[in-house]
């Protein structure tokens, strides 16, 4: 067995482990492979041991992969193609080249942004799956919508009007090096803004809650995660991303 499939097995052992103590079925938690800094081959491998969701956290860096990526993407793989999402803070000016490039966007935190997105979608003639990105701890260096935020209300009346757009759910990250109390403070709160949301906005599906990473995915399962976004405890150690922010 390779390191990456000994690491796949693992991580599958722990995210067992942790929908039995939450009393869920592990086909109640999606995973993520995050995959940023790793090349193509790496995902590639990755995808012939079955993981077919990605995310990537910069348009550029996922431009540069995309084209050696196609064939797992496109209809030539036919039921085992890969999804990929991107995940990490976008810019206005390049709503038009993440439309393009990503199966969806899970980092939506402005009406501004949405609204960009929704044009690009619409020259496209698709629909884009897109997450909102909720800040629930004070780092100044996050990204993401606070929660009782005038723009976090204007958004959400928005999104329903916004044709080219599936809003799916939310998204969170938990504040860096925080004690368990609170980083499950931090996925308790997420997990209770969508319930809150749910039930203001029907015509929005808010079904996913993407949050937990390597170090802390146990606990987000614990609090309801719908999806985990698993990076270092599956590929190691990455390398910093050199290129252009």
């Amino acid at each position: 067995m390779t390191e990456l499939g000994e690491s796949l097995e693992q991580l599958e052992e722990a995210i067992a482990a942790a929908c039995r103590r939450a009393g869920r079925g592990r086909d109640e938690v999606e995973l993520m492979a995050v995959a940023k800094t790793y090349p193509a081959a790496t995902v590639a491998e990755a995808a012939a041991l079955g993981l077919r969701l990605f995310g990537e956290s910069r348009v550029q860096e996922f431009a540069a992969k995309a084209a050696e990526l196609e064939a797992l993407r496109g209809g030539d793989a036919g039921a085992d193609s890969i999804r990929v999402h991107l995940i990490g803070h976008l810019q206005t000016n390049k709503a038009a080249r993440a439309a393009e490039l990503f199966d969806a966007v899970d980092s939506v935190d402005s009406v501004r942004l949405a609204e960009r997105l929704n044009d690009a979608a619409g020259r496209l003639g698709k629909r884009l799956p897109v997450l909102i990105e909720v800040k629930l701890s004070p780092e100044e260096t996050k990204a993401g919508l606070e929660p009782e935020s005038d723009e976090a209300a204007q958004l959400l009346e928005r999104l329903p009007e916004l044709g080219h757009l599936e809003t799916r759910g939310l998204m969170t990250i938990a504040p860096w090096g925080g004690s368990e109390d609170v980083t499950r403070d931090c996925f308790r709160s997420l997990r209770q803004w969508r319930d809150h949301w749910a039930a203001a906005h029907p015509r929005l599906a808010l079904d996913v809650l993407s949050m937990g990473m390597s170090g802390d995915f146990a606990l987000a399962i614990e609090e309801g995660a719908t999806r985990i976004r698993v990076g270092t405890a599956l590929f190691g150690k990455r390398q910093p991303w050199t290129g252009p922010e």
